[in-house]
């Protein structure tokens, strides 16, 4: 049987005891708790020590935590899923050793929240027309194979396939820009992440300070009116700030 240690959530500033109730990772329904470090606290629950699956299931369970804590602290620091310390004392030794580190990155983020913002397409064969409008090369090649009568210009359509891909992936950049310009003066910063499929186009993050959340919110319906029936926006938050802040601890660490 693995040894018991202390699953690491993230960070916060307090120097109470804190119990944010039974909902620790792994199903057992462990207790979230804190163990402080003068006025530096972290999150943890009880937890074997093992390498941690990186599921859908233990994910969600982790950034749970992370959200529960958010209702009550403003500033949180999220650390790397997975990250299982061997007793209390080397959570506090870890306190101290990076405290000053700990405290700037709090004030970084001190009230600010993550707001993400997917775009996706509605309508990809109108997405695709406007392509080929766009594209001379793309149009003259396409006239060049409804000519052919027997349709066997292979070399062709795998051409005309390559500037499709390649155009499309322009367009979702340049899109994606100018969403992502009207969203930033609203941001203290922003991370462009990967997209997924052909119809989404942008996926994007943003550190927002909770004074400006409002302000976003209305861009956000501005653009949604705007591009009603072409782009479906998916916008979610506040989130914890995943995208801006992910607290490393090595194994190495643990020891000293």
């Amino acid at each position: 049987m693995a040894k018991e240690g202390k699953y690491i959530y993230c960070i916060i500033k307090t120097s109470q005891e804190r119990n944010f109730g039974p909902i620790g990772i792994g199903g057992r329904r462990d207790e979230v708790l804190t163990i402080g470090h003068e006025d530096l606290s972290m999150v943890v629950s009880s937890h074997p020590i093992i390498k941690f699956t990186v599921s859908r299931e233990n994910m969600l369970a982790h950034e749970l935590v992370i959200e529960e804590v958010m209702k009550e602290f403003d500033s949180v620091l999220p650390v790397r899923f997975g990250t299982v310390a061997a007793t209390c004392d080397e959570t506090r030794n870890l306190l101290d050793r990076r405290y000053r580190e700990f405290k700037n990155a709090l004030v970084n983020v001190e009230h600010r929240i993550e707001l993400s913002v997917k775009g996706i397409w509605e309508n990809m064969d109108d997405i695709f027309k406007e392509i080929t409008r766009e594209n001379e090369e793309i149009k003259k090649l396409k006239k060049k194979i409804q000519k052919d009568s027997k349709n066997k210009n292979v070399p062709a359509k795998m051409e005309i396939g390559k500037m499709v891909e390649e155009a499309l992936q322009n367009k979702k950049g340049k899109e994606a820009d100018t969403i992502i310009d009207l969203l930033r003066r609203s941001a203290c910063d922003h991370k462009v992440n990967k997209t997924m499929g052909d119809e989404m186009f942008m996926n994007a993050a943003f550190l927002v300070d909770r004074g400006r959340e409002k302000e976003f919110d209305n861009i956000m319906s501005d653009l949604s009116e705007e591009y009603k029936g072409r782009i479906k926006f998916m916008y979610t938050g506040p989130l914890p700030v995943f995208n801006f802040v992910n607290i490393v601890i090595y194994p190495e660490e643990w020891e000293k």
